[in-house]
């Protein structure tokens, strides 16, 4: 059996300093905390080579004293709080005492600081937790952390850091948000000797989100300020139309502490429910002011989890204070100004159409009120009616073929059973198939050749001899066509069939090398994070390869000067980003071809949507592409693309069957 060892200190410490360290940002974070909690009204932060090889971190705080400047650099040493109930109270960012001591651990770090009562300053040499140079040094009042290769001595810790690049992003990140977290305080971050970022430090939050978010994002803020229990909410946040496909713009602080926490994300949510599209995310830069005593953020070293004393509470402030602003009149478009001379008569009259409109639907909601109240009688009486329709359809004369309109579904039960097209006896399936042969000119859903089919319930239904055979009968709820076969409904959500399509001819298309970009003038201008910006580096010759051509317009702006033709129609924008989005949690040893697909899925926004009426011909043109596809079931996200129901089913839901 193995000896029960006591490590020395210096294995302690590079084991201890892995709970706070484990990457260049983590150390950005701790000393910038620091900074603030030093009162300094400036702080700049310096980075090469992500951080890895060089951290320079200034600020004009109040130093430190030359007494205490050793004891700053020992483990759980600290000037923020004396005893544990002082836990209670503590209004610093930091109070464990761990950073400096962990940092010192893994780097080489160099610390000039002097105090506003000194006349000197003092300038501290501390390499892998050893001592090297303690000497009095001429410099201005605040605090300077030089810090060199980062795990220098821990070699089997370095290897899992990141590229350059990633790294920077991350410290990119963390200075955006302790800028955004203390408005007052002028922050400058710069990489590779290139300037990123400079707030001013005028307490005004609307332009450090316009300097890192962007115009767009900037233009369409709602300013919060609401006080309830005793607790302060502020802060802005997006209108609906500002969502992303991620949670990174959800960002909200404690008592000026970045946290992250699942009430406050899920009240967010709840009150942009109303207001945003299915697996969106809002924007918001949020301050909350609380008592201390009614948090705990002592759960982690990071400190950015937290407890709370009344988790309902914290809910309904947020949830409460963001449905109301999302409710005022700041979402209504504003007309512009040289018409306001017409557009409050315009105004006036679209208010009176509105109620007019209003009182018809009040109207007609109570005539189908009243039809519904005959349902029962009509199911009764279902087979009667079933045979009148077959009467009247047996005494119309034929029709000749003709492009048909699209079907005209109703809401009302009984407006269904009178209007709904019925393909008569008559009306073959050979028929049907003349009407998709003579659609040849319809560009917008080219008809591919056949390929290998696979099982779908049956081999038969899929087969081109038995497609013959399908008998359209026509769309329900102007999303989902229907059609008999060999005793069988099989209905096609025309939705999920089009994105189908639509990702398998992509994919193909991409794997072939066959996409053709469509240029766009003038450009798209994109604003971008520097996590957002590594994406596009770090996959651009997925986005070449895809149709994309994007190059630097200057600063954080990028112009993007070629699309995919396929999907040059749909918003590009809003599209782009989402597929960057998408990116932002994909791995970069992700293999190429999980990258490709995962741009091929973004196609299926070109997809025609439910409630979009399509022409028997579209429809027709549509599911013969779908059949011919190798695996036709289900959508790129997994939803099924056709269901099915026996006539046995049918039959026995209306009881004919016991």
């Amino acid at each position: 059996m193995a000896h029960i060892n006591v490590l020395d200190k210096s294995t302690v410490d590079k084991i201890a300093a892995g709970e706070v360290v484990d990457r260049p940002s983590s150390i950005v974070k701790e000393v910038l905390e620091n900074a603030i909690d030093a009162r300094a009204t400036a702080v700049t932060v310096e980075i090469k080579d992500g951080g890895i090889s060089f951290i320079r971190i200034t600020d004009n705080g109040q130093g430190i004293e030359k007494d205490d400047i050793k004891n700053a650099f020992l483990r759980h040493a600290t000037s923020k709080i004396k005893n544990v109930e002082d836990l209670l109270s503590a209004s610093s960012l930091g109070f464990r005492g761990e950073a400096l001591s962990s940092i010192a651990a893994v780097t080489q770090l160099e610390c000039i600081t002097k105090t506003p009562s000194d006349l000197t300053g003092i300038r501290y040499v501390i390499e892998g937790g050893e001592e090297k140079c303690l000497e009095e040094v001429g410099a201005p009042t605040g605090t300077t952390f030089i810090i060199r290769n980062l795990f220098y001595n821990t070699p089997a810790r370095r290897k899992f850091l990141k590229s350059a690049t990633t790294e920077a992003s991350y410290i990119s990140s963390i200075v955006e948000k302790i800028a955004l977290s203390h408005p007052e305080v002028s922050i400058r971050f710069i990489n590779n000797n290139q300037n990123k970022l400079h707030t001013s430090g005028n307490n005004k939050l609307n332009e450090i989100i316009y300097s890192i978010y962007g115009r767009d994002v900037a233009a369409n803020i709602l300013e919060i300020d609401d006080i309830a229990m005793n607790m302060h909410l502020t802060g802005y946040i997006g209108k609906p139309i500002v969502s992303r496909g991620n949670r990174n713009n959800m960002v909200y602080f404690i008592n000026g502490r970045f946290i992250k926490s699942k009430i406050i994300n899920n009240a967010i949510e709840e009150a942009y429910k109303p207001y945003m599209m299915q697996h969106n995310y809002p924007f918001c830069v949020l301050h909350f002011q609380i008592d201390n005593y009614l948090i705990d953020v002592n759960v982690h070293p990071s400190k950015m989890e937290i407890r709370f004393e009344n988790p309902m509470d914290i809910y309904n402030i947020f949830y409460n204070a963001i449905s109301a602003a999302l409710s005022r009149r700041e979402l209504i478009p504003e007309v512009a100004e040289a018409d306001s001379g017409n557009s409050k008569k315009a105004h006036v009259q679209t208010i009176t159409n509105n109620v007019n409109n209003i009182e018809s639907n009040i109207n007609n909601i109570e005539n189908n009120v009243k039809n519904i109240e005959n349902i029962e009688n009509d199911v009764k009486n279902i087979e009667n009616i079933a045979n009148a329709i077959t009467t009247k359809e047996k005494q119309q004369p034929k029709r000749h073929i003709r492009e048909p309109e699209p079907f005209e579904i109703r809401r009302n039960m009984l407006n269904d059973i009178e209007r709904v097209s019925y393909a008569s006896e008559n009306d073959s399936v050979a028929d049907i198939s003349m009407v998709a042969d003579g659609a040849d000119d319809y560009n917008a859903i080219p008809v591919q050749g056949q390929t290998e089919q696979i099982d779908l319930f049956n081999d038969v239904f899929l087969s081109k001899k038995e497609r013959k055979k399908h008998k359209m009968i026509g769309q329900l709820f102007d999303t989902y066509w229907l059609i008999e076969y060999d005793n069988n409904l099989y209905i096609i959500d025309q939705h999920a069939a089009h994105e189908k399509v639509l990702y398998e001819k992509t994919l193909k298309s991409f794997k072939n090398k066959e996409i053709t970009s469509q240029q766009i003038n003038p450009p798209i201008i994109l604003t971008l994070s520097m996590e957002e910006e590594n994406i596009i580096n770090r996959f651009s010759d997925e986005f070449e390869r895809f149709g994309y051509e994007i190059e630097p317009f200057g600063g954080k702006d990028y112009a993007v000067r070629a699309v995919p033709a396929n999907l040059y129609s749909i918003g590009q924008k809003e599209l782009l980003m989402s597929l960057i989005d998408s990116l932002t949690e994909t791995s970069a040893e992700l293999k190429s071809d999980l990258i490709t697909e995962k741009i091929a899925s973004m196609s299926c926004k070109a997809a025609v949507k439910g409630n979009n009426r399509l022409s028997v011909e579209e429809a027709n043109a549509l599911i013969e592409q779908l059949l011919q596809l190798d695996n036709p079931y289900n959508c790129p996200h997994g939803r099924p693309t056709i269901i099915s129901m026996s006539k046995y089913e049918i039959e026995k839901k209306f009881k004919r069957i016991v």
